[in-house]
């Protein structure tokens, strides 16, 4: 009796700690949020795009020239490059997912999904979004090639700088990643170049090839550079200056570590959520979960009496681990899946009715209060078991096949009834046998009652 009384004060302890978590971690709770702990801070909710505001964009990928068993492969490599390419301008918490084509879907092929958090400005998320510029390593033609003469405005004519120079092997494609430098001497920003080991030996090839002549470095087809060569460079490294702002250095650098794209994209459609607009769905969805647990703990109190009290308990214990594992994991919050989440609360108190029921059953035969909650939740198991495995195997489902907006729902709808299947079972009934009630009689049989019986 003692064990389980120590059982229920180290739940109710932890069940609190939980919900002190969840409220020190939350800005908008927290007044003094900002003074706190920097662990508090590392653990707000994540909020969609539906529900903080933002842009959204939808890209079609053309993967007509990728073969069918690399379709999959290519359109990850896509996200990663799309990632890379936002979190070089400090977007918050960007969402980048794939849509694969299919009857969920409706079948309108590979897409990609991209949610930008506070970013309002469809230009200029989707200027964040544009190809990676091209980059070029061309030597010095030929003598006696032919050389196209331009004609400014002004009426200038001047050599066409591309027609000096000739294409090599060696692209951007080689590229292993760009680091932003400074010239201890002159001062200038400049971006440093590393090749991977297939660009390493091209470019040693083609320095020891044009030792004293230009290697012009082009991005999108305008020279940048165009050093002369003094002896092979075999260490694979190169640099690109051309009086650059620190900005201006930063912004090519990003742009070049964000990789080519492995397949073509066009941008399809796109959506701007307000700030306000997301802020009131948010007040939306708060409101309805405090309401539907007002008064499913209403419910369950009144019509269930001192079991319906413990199962409010319980409730509030459920409530409490799962927006500790959303915040935790992070799980991105969005309408749909606050709606996951409150169906989940539904999915909880069904398991407590079925439970009830059967113990009201065993108590109604004769049974006193210690057996009847025994068997009552013995033999209530298998149902609450089975319901709860189809609705897991459901969320799975739509989690696995379903666009973003149902993963969201699927997400917090699958762990609400795993997080519910352990305070209705566990909880509960550690809780029930808690109280010490054994014997019956006319006061106990009133409180383990149910509706207008005695």
């Amino acid at each position: 009796m003692k064990k389980r009384i120590i059982l229920a004060l180290i739940i109710l302890l932890f069940g609190t700690g939980v919900a002190f978590f969840v409220y020190k971690t939350e800005p908008k709770l927290n007044k003094n949020f900002e003074n706190q702990h920097a662990f508090f801070k590392k653990h707000p909710f994540r909020l969609g795009l539906d529900l903080s505001g933002g842009t959204h964009l939808i890209y079609s990928a053309d993967v007509s020239a990728v073969p069918k068993g690399e379709v999959g492969s290519s359109m990850d490599a896509l996200r990663d490059v799309i990632e890379r390419r936002i979190n070089t301008f400090g977007v918050s918490e960007p969402t980048v997912q794939v849509e694969h084509g299919g009857f969920i879907s409706g079948g309108g092929g590979e897409r990609l999904i991209v949610d930008l958090p506070g970013v309002t400005d469809i230009k200029e998320a989707v200027k964040l979004i544009k190809e990676t510029p091209i980059l070029e390593f061309k030597v010095e033609a030929p003598k006696g090639a032919t050389q196209n003469a331009v004609v400014d405005e002004n009426g200038q004519v001047t050599l066409d700088v591309n027609s000096m120079f000739v294409a090599t092997e060696l692209t951007g494609r080689y590229l292993k990643k760009a680091t932003l430098e400074r010239d201890p001497n002159t001062l200038e920003f400049k971006v440093s170049l590393q090749f991977d080991e297939e660009g390493t030996k091209l470019f040693a090839k083609i320095t020891k090839e044009n030792i004293g002549k230009m290697v012009a470095i082009f991005l999108d087809g305008i020279p940048v550079s165009t050093p002369v060569v003094r002896e092979e460079i075999s260490g694979g490294q190169a640099s690109i200056s051309g009086n650059f702002t620190p900005n201006e250095a930063k912004l090519l650098m990003g742009r070049l570590n964000s990789g080519a794209l492995p397949v073509p994209i066009t941008l399809a459609s796109t959506q701007t959520i307000g700030a306000t607009l997301g802020e009131s769905a948010v007040k939306a969805g708060v409101k309805a979960a405090v309401i539907g647990f007002i008064l499913v703990a209403l419910f369950l109190i009144l019509w269930y009496r001192l079991p319906g009290l413990i199962a409010v308990v319980a409730l509030t214990f459920y409530t409490a681990i799962l927006l500790a594992i959303f915040k935790l994991l992070p799980v991105t919050l969005t309408a749909a899946g606050i709606g996951g989440f409150i169906i989940s609360l539904g999915m909880a108190v069904d398991a407590n009715v079925l439970i009830f029921e059967r113990m009201k059953e065993e108590i109604k035969k004769g049974a006193n209060i210690h057996d009847g909650i025994h068997n009552g939740f013995k033999r209530a198991w298998s149902s609450v078991r089975d319901s709860n495995t189809s609705s897991i195997i459901t969320s799975i489902i739509l989690f696995w096949l379903g666009t973003p907006l149902i993963k969201g729902f699927a997400l917090t709808f699958g762990l609400g009834v795993l997080v519910s299947m352990f305070s209705a079972i566990t909880v509960s009934r550690i809780f029930l046998f808690a109280l010490g009630i054994k014997k019956s009689n006319k006061f106990t049989k009133f409180l383990f009652s149910s509706g207008f019986s005695k």
